[in-house]
């Protein structure tokens, strides 16, 4: 492997094609468990018979935990000092872990029925415990992109790849679980993509590699989160995402419930059909996004781009009653999708890029822990919508028939709150400050103060 040293510190491409594609591949591994936590309601609430009053809560907690924790992970990141780097420790020593915890997550041996406080326990201590291992693998994963990758050309280059292979990770974690479930039990398909997770992520494993001289001055906790939070531009950014995964973690977590209640579809196979055209309809839609989109609209632009579409394509879920017609619709949301999955790493990337002209250092870890605590809120929101639906509706989990609002209340679920989370994206990114000449400066003057260090080393 090929290790670009300091002195290819300038805005010129320097990394290959096989660094790329490792890199990317390792997205696979992250993918997998993170989109299978999206079935954590469906089988706590539907197959183990939680209250799902109680699972809202614990999502909520949880919620406010992850948040809590991604900013000090991000930070401790930035600090770290190790013979491997400051970020590849965190991938290397923790993704074992976080694998094995997430099996152990959907092998709950207690039933809501019979054992319902032991079972919500259970929950909670391992769903508290994957998520600390999980948060420090994709921290450390993620703070390396803008790091390893530092011209648009090569972060466009493997964020197309990085979510091609995305694409096969949502299409295994979720739309794969129901049938599989259904086919082997929650457990077997939990320890399945457990190793399967745990290949894609060692075989990128020795691809990583941290730039000699990138860690710069320390700042303090506090005054490293006061200046990530006075930077307008990070906000906006999070904010915006924030609403993309609150309108996309609605639509995976209540899709389940939607083909059974509002189509009247029992078993996995529509909901895996409906899931799998979504994500293959990205996965295509990926290179148009890339070759023709993107490169004309920038960033903001084409984040905006996407984010009406989604809240266009998402119309007919309220009105449709077939598969057919609801496969249609995600059909049409998969072509939104891919614009909302090429762009979140590559316009958080301008972010930190910005960040060190204006600090002189570079903090990845702080500014996607960050990113976490903020965008991680988005299941506390999902999570208090779900419960209010399912109250308002009157969805009972031990009965044997719903009550008839419980159709209309799954389809309330699956477009109300997922629309308005992307009008809302759209609105707050209006006001991105990072697009046309005021990002085209602020990337020529970082290629002059990177030519500037390399001829003081030189």
């Amino acid at each position: 492997m090929t290790v670009p040293t300091a002195g290819s510190a300038d805005l010129t491409p320097d990394t290959t094609t096989a660094q790329r594609w490792r890199y990317a591949i390792m997205n696979f591994g992250l993918t997998i468990p993170a989109q299978t936590t999206s079935f954590l309601l469906l089988y706590y609430v539907d197959h183990l018979k939680l209250n799902p009053g109680w699972a809202a809560t614990a999502m909520t907690i949880f919620a406010l935990y992850n948040a809590a924790n991604n900013p000090l992970i991000g930070f401790l990141s930035d600090r770290t000092r190790s013979r491997w780097g400051r970020r590849i420790p965190y991938v290397r020593f923790g993704a074992l872990p976080s694998l094995l915890l997430f099996g152990l997550l959907f092998s709950a041996p207690f039933s809501g029925t019979d054992q319902p406080v032991a079972l919500l326990v259970y929950f909670v201590v391992m769903f508290i415990l994957w998520e600390g291992f999980a948060t420090a693998v994709g921290t450390g994963y993620l703070a390396l992109l803008p790091e390893m990758f530092r011209t648009y050309r090569e972060r466009t280059d493997v964020a197309w790849r990085m979510n091609a292979v995305q694409i096969f990770g949502l299409l295994v974690g979720l739309a794969l679980p129901p049938l599989l479930a259904g086919m082997i039990g929650w457990t077997a398909m939990a320890w399945v993509f457990a190793a399967l997770a745990a290949a894609a992520i060692f075989t990128g494993l020795g691809g990583l590699f941290e730039r000699p001289g990138s860690a710069g001055r320390e700042l303090g906790f506090l005054t490293a989160l006061r200046a990530t939070f006075t930077h307008r531009a990070f906000l906006i950014v999070v904010a915006a995402l924030t609403m993309r995964f609150f309108a996309t973690g609605t639509l995976a977590a209540g899709m389940g419930f939607y083909v059974r209640y509002s189509l009247g579809i029992e078993g996995g196979a529509a909901t895996t059909i409906l899931l799998a055209g979504a994500f293959v309809t990205a996965g295509l839609a990926l290179y148009p996004w890339r070759t023709f989109i993107a490169p004309r609209l920038g960033p903001r632009g084409t984040l905006m781009l996407a984010f009406g579409l989604t809240a266009v394509s998402l119309i007919p879920l309220a009105l449709v009653n077939s598969l057919v017609g609801a496969a249609i619709t995600t059909v049409l949301f998969g072509a939104a999708l891919a614009g909302l999955i090429l762009m979140g790493d590559v316009i958080l990337a301008d972010v930190i890029d910005d960040d060190e002209l204006r600090s002189g250092q570079r903090r990845e870890g702080m500014y996607y822990g960050m990113a976490g605590f903020i965008t991680t809120l988005s299941t506390a929101l999902t999570s208090q919508v779900f419960g209010a639906v399912t109250r308002a509706s009157g969805y009972d989990p031990t009965l044997t028939v719903q009550p008839g609002a419980v159709a209309d209340g799954f389809r309330f679920f699956m477009t109300v709150p997922p629309i308005t989370g992307a009008l809302l994206a759209l609105a707050i990114l209006s006001f991105y400050p990072l697009h046309g000449a005021r990002l085209s400066a602020m990337r020529d003057a970082l290629a002059r103060k990177r030519g500037g260090q390399l001829d003081a080393q030189s």
